[in-house]
């Protein structure tokens, strides 16, 4: 009996140095039924050449290669858009991460033993440590109702990236976009959405590796603190969906100072401008205005932080300053030479 169809997504761009590595690991799947298709967006750095490489080798790789150069949510919407018509499930892996040879055999074998299930999760690693809190062990299916509800409350993270999911086609092909590109985290964003839908299934093993790297999708939200805010913005969009109006007001609260009070510790490490409007446009796509008073309300107890341990505090904002420092000076000269 044939297994069903997966596609296999992975969008590039400047990947050249893990590219290789990434591809060898789709091909070294247990699991053979599948197809891959490889987008590359427009690299400069021979990522293109080492994917048609592949591709002449084995025909169920397939290139495309972009006219433009898109933003990277919208690149990975463009991606994703390739998945065969044929395919029952999706397998996203990003360019600069890797599966393990059992890794879609196992998230298929997991999907196929309930109707219900289009999102199927694992643990992964960052070659350091194992990475995401899975549901408690042996328990392998949760209603996604109550998988979203426990995320938004407790604040427990068991998606883990694309890499380490695996999502069913269909769901996938009927959303004219999957991922919303106003948003740095929208996987978690996208996992919400199934889930409103669907089942969420769990492997309790390490299916996929990770690393994170400069100019990286995971390095820009740390550079940016864009996880606690996409987790504020999630809560805002899908806490009056799974919450009562005593758990979403209770959480809305404190989640929100949480944020604000990241939002005042960078105060002090002077962000650029871009950081801020970063904050204020990602708040006000989901109607939630960016609040000075609640920023400048934040440093109260930031302030008393940096007086109890003042020896701390003068070397960690003398870090700060001296990178903010040199951003200014590197900019400058970009300006001059442009």
């Amino acid at each position: 009996m044939l297994r069903p169809l997966v596609s296999i997504v992975t969008p590039v761009y400047k990947d050249a140095e893990f590219l290789a590595e990434c591809i060898e690991s789709v091909l070294a799947q247990t699991y053979t039924n599948w197809n891959y298709v490889i987008v590359d967006n427009c690299s400069t750095d021979g990522s293109l050449a080492i994917a048609q490489k592949f591709a002449v080798k084995d025909a169920r790789i397939r290139i495309v290669s972009n006219e433009q150069c898109l933003p990277i949510i919208a690149n990975h919407n463009h991606a994703i858009r390739q998945i065969s018509s044929e395919s029952k499930y999706c397998k996203v892996v990003f360019a600069d991460d890797w599966l393990l040879p059992t890794c879609i055999e196992e998230l298929v074998g997991a999907a196929e033993r309930h109707l219900s299930i289009g999102v199927v999760g694992a643990y992964s690693m960052d070659g350091q440590a194992v990475l995401w809190a899975g549901p408690p062990h042996p328990c392998y299916r949760a209603p996604g109702y109550e998988v979203c509800r426990r995320t938004l409350l407790a604040g427990t993270y068991v998606f883990g990236t694309m890499t380490s999911l695996l999502v069913r086609s269909d769901l996938i092909r009927k959303r004219a976009r999957f991922f919303n590109e106003r948003n740095l985290h929208a996987d978690l964003e996208a996992c919400f959405d199934l889930l409103q839908e669907s089942d969420f299934a769990f492997v309790h093993q390490v299916l996929s590796c990770c690393r994170a790297r400069p100019q990286s999708n995971t390095s820009s939200a740390i550079d940016f603190e864009s996880i606690i805010l996409g987790n504020f913005v999630t809560l805002v969009k899908y806490g009056p969906i799974f919450l009562n109006g005593d758990e979403y007001s209770k959480r809305y609260r404190q989640l929100r100072w949480d944020y604000y009070r990241v939002l005042a510790r960078n105060v002090f490490r002077i962000r650029p401008s871009m950081f801020w409007r970063y904050h204020r446009d990602t708040l006000a796509a989901f109607d939630e205005p960016l609040d000075w008073r609640l920023v400048a309300a934040a440093l109260i107890p930031e302030i008393g932080c940096y007086l109890t341990h003042p020896i701390q505090s003068i070397g960690r904002v003398s870090r700060w300053w001296s990178r903010a420092f040199n951003r200014s000076k590197e900019n400058g000269f970009a300006r001059s030479q442009g």
